[in-house]
């Protein structure tokens, strides 16, 4: 996701020194996870941020650990590398309550041996009054410029940014995003394979991937170009249902996802081809139902079945028993870690965008209801009849539909569906959610 027109700012140092905070207040975004708990910012975060007309790309890491035998932190440390890799600068925030511990010679000698331009921050010195005694000892790291600042307070932090944006280029205002990208939420329970499926897309291990369930708690996002079409893939940290979410950074990470499921134009729904379909996946799925969004099923794993007919029709029928109110989601076998199946999923999203944006003419809508209602006349409501006068489309992904109707309160949720399908076959939206809205005609008033 490197622009070449946007220097990347990496935000590097041990543990639970403030980098997320400092992420936050500088991004004015409550995008990365804050939390006491060491280790809880995982995967690189990008955001995108303007200061002084001059931008760049600041991204979250995970903190350096020195000599720790824990799974876990070796594979931050080497997120943490890649983000310094990629990086156009780096800064090394530091932490002056915590004080200068051997950890801090450790990193600092190691991003000297870096050639790129390296800002030595020192966090948590809430004013002038303790600049000085605070300050002091990190000077230790034979660096000439310190910069105090309080990333939860904001003290210093403008002072900083000043300086860092006159080292920037200056660059030109331009879209987040390339024209017409589709933006993909991979979302699904803890451990279904969502990293994996991402870092098999892109090619390279951008994600960390771990058979730790939970390994993924913030949304990331990923800018992918295939067949001169661009594809934003955010992955997401696994949803639970509520009665098992209790960690406090789960919660977060639960926030985020659906926060995804806000943004996206089409949702990637993973499913465990070893465990089968449970409630969470439903629950999972209702969620992406409500808020409108195409999904693509994707039972992943598929190659522990493979082989095994028996598994993989009993898989089969629980994801069509548990999504029979949703049968207009294609649904593929795939393996992330083997790459099978891969290769039909661009095609079908492509397929789907393309419903989701597609308009219609009032004239072909009213001809599909007029022959909609020829078909099935509308029941009686209290002895009256009900009319449906007009139809007209008023939003895009998903297609909307107004149908203006003498009582539309009158309209049986069955009728509604009947309308729906006929819609959806009529206009070939066999693939995406369909949405129809009754309103109530006004009346003429005679005077």
């Amino acid at each position: 996701m490197k622009n070449s027109r946007c220097p990347l700012v990496a935000l590097v140092g041990r543990p639970n020194v403030g980098k997320s905070t400092l992420f936050n207040r500088i991004t004015k975004a409550r995008k990365a996870i804050v939390d006491p708990t060491p280790g809880v910012t995982r995967d690189r975060h990008y955001e995108k941020v303007t200061w002084n007309t001059r931008q760049f790309i600041l991204v979250d890491t995970g903190g350096i650990e020195l000599d720790r035998d824990e799974k876990m932190s070796g594979l931050i440390q080497e997120q943490t590398r890649q983000a310094m890799d990629e990086a156009d600068i780096i800064i090394l925030l530091l932490d002056a309550k915590g004080g200068l511990l051997a950890e801090d010679y450790e990193v600092a000698k190691m991003l000297r041996r870096i050639d790129k331009p390296l800002y030595h921050v020192v966090n948590k010195i809430d004013g002038p009054e303790q600049e000085f005694t605070m300050l002091s000892p990190f000077y230790e790291l034979g660096v000439d410029t310190l910069w105090p600042v309080s990333a939860e307070h904001g003290w210093g932090v403008n002072d900083f940014l000043d300086n860092l944006a006159a080292s920037l280029d200056s660059v030109e205002e331009s879209d987040d995003l390339p024209e017409n990208t589709i933006r993909i939420a991979c979302i699904g329970r803890p451990n279904v394979g969502k990293s994996s499926l991402i870092n098999k897309f892109v090619g390279h291990e951008r994600m960390v991937v771990s058979d730790i369930p939970g390994t993924t708690r913030d949304s990331v996002n990923t800018l992918l170009q295939k067949n001169d079409r661009h594809y934003l893939l955010i992955d997401t940290a696994g949803i639970r249902r509520k009665g098992k979410v209790h960690d406090k950074l789960e919660k977060f990470s639960v926030m985020r996802a659906l926060s995804a499921l806000e943004e996206c134009d089409i949702a990637l729904l993973l499913i465990d081809a070893g465990e089968g379909i449970t409630e969470q996946d439903t629950k999972v799925i209702s969620y992406a139902l409500d808020r409108g969004r195409a999904c693509l099923l994707l039972v992943n794993k598929w190659d522990l079945v493979k082989g095994d007919k028996k598994q993989q029709k009993w898989v089969l029928n629980e994801v069509s028993m548990a999504t029979r109110f949703m049968e207009f989601a294609p649904v593929l076998n795939i393996s992330a870690l083997t790459g099978s199946g891969i290769k039909k999923i661009f095609p079908v999203l492509d397929a789907m965008y393309k419903q989701c944006c597609q308009e219609f003419t009032t004239n072909r809508l009213n001809q599909v209801l007029q022959k909609a209602v020829e078909a099935h006349t509308p029941p009686l409501h209290k002895g009256k009849r009900l009319k449906l006068y007009y139809t007209t489309q008023v939003a895009t992904n998903p297609p909307t539909f107004i149908i203006f109707a003498n009582y539309p309160k009158g309209v049986h949720f069955s009728y509604q569906r009947f309308l729906v399908n006929q819609f959806r076959a009529a206009l070939g939206l066999d693939k995406v959610p369909l949405k129809i809205i009754l309103k109530e005609r006004k009346r003429k008033k005679y005077t």
